[in-house]
């Protein structure tokens, strides 16, 4: 009798565990198909909620190449946040090498004892009040803290669950760590905005999809720019070039893609927008950019930019480069009736 339920046990136990595998399989092949930081977030958070029947689930990330600071951004679902207190743990954290040592799962309660002597900041974790905290490590470097509330039952995380999850945060923490690589290549590294190329395939792209005509872009030149490099200096000039791009990057939405195409030049790729929203996105960038002067060393400089705006035309827009070129048309139209403006593509 014993020896019969110990073999039932060991078949229920190998077939569970045969069931994790290939669910571990399925949830990294999807994980990795992706290098798109958006859709890659995501993944993971709907693959805790649905794995482990959690009601909230985040991780703590790098909001970009060269931030200093692990923060929850929009990595989260479920959690009610108070979004006058900061969720961020700074990268130079005692947390952050403890994690990097120690990639198991935690407890707040157990994080808590540990800092009493090792003097973690534990605010945005304490803030969120996580159930369980999993490190994100690849490539021995912590790229992300998973935090997952309670489970829907009620019920403890058992050490199935711990492994799984661990399992999880290991596939997870790889893609986050493709997708940084896929970024660094893809980014403009002065103004973190997309480079040329990684903007026209993605235009290419969207023109094959788009069924609609519901697809704008969006360019800008900075007006004078070669007087203002050749009047104060090309550093300055560079800040110039930051600043706008921080404008831009802070006014588009988290679908647009906004690329830097040359020199002095910006390009936005808006997915779902008529002329008319172009248009609205297109003069706010202009107006955000004319009322915030670029201040170094306590000096402010003016910078206005010129705008053009086009919606995609399957009959006309035979090719991304046509599609450009009536923008670019619309650009030069702003430039030669005054600057500091925008102008819309027949």
């Amino acid at each position: 009798m014993v020896n019969v339920s110990i073999k039932a046990v060991s078949r229920e136990d190998l077939e569970r565990e045969i069931f994790d595998l290939k669910n571990l399989l399925t949830i990294s092949k999807s994980l990795n198909s992706t290098l798109d930081y958006n859709i890659l977030t995501d993944s993971i958070l709907y693959t805790c909620l649905g794995s482990l029947t959690v009601v909230r689930a985040g991780f703590l990330s790098k909001k970009s190449i060269d931030s200093n600071e692990f923060s929850l951004h929009r990595n989260y679902l479920g959690f009610e946040l108070d979004h006058n207190q900061d969720y961020g743990i700074p990268e130079k954290d005692p947390l952050i090498d403890y994690f990097a040592r120690n990639t198991r799962c935690h407890s707040l309660e157990m994080l808590r004892e540990i800092s009493a002597e090792s003097q973690f900041d534990l605010r945005a974790l304490e803030r969120l009040c996580p159930k369980i905290i999993v490190p994100m490590k690849a490539k021995g470097q912590i790229n992300g803290i998973l935090v997952l509330g309670e489970k829907i039952d009620g019920s403890d995380f058992t050490h199935r669950d711990r492994d799984y999850l661990e399992n999880i945060a290991n596939f997870a923490a790889i893609a986050i760590h493709n997708a940084f690589l896929f970024e660094m290549t893809t980014t403009d590294m002065m103004t973190k905005l997309k480079m040329k190329h990684f903007f026209m395939n993605s235009l290419k792209e969207k023109m094959e999809l788009n069924k609609t005509g519901d697809l704008s872009i969006v360019m800008l030149d900075i007006d004078h720019f070669k007087v203002l490099n050749d009047t104060y200096g090309h550093l300055t000039g560079d800040e110039v070039l930051k600043q706008v791009a921080r404008v831009i990057q802070d006014t588009v939405r988290q679908v647009d893609i906004a690329a830097r195409y040359g020199g002095e030049e910006f390009i936005l790729l808006l997915p779902d927008a008529n002329i008319s929203l172009a248009k609205i996105v297109a003069e706010r960038i202009r107006r955000n950019i004319a009322e915030h002067p670029t201040v170094i060393d306590g000096v402010k400089y003016p910078v206005t930019v010129s705008l053009g705006v086009a919606q995609y035309d399957p009959q006309r827009d035979l090719t991304e480069r046509h599609f450009v070129e009536r923008a670019d048309q619309a650009l030069y139209r702003s430039k030669e009736h005054g600057r500091n403006q925008t102008s819309v593509a027949p």
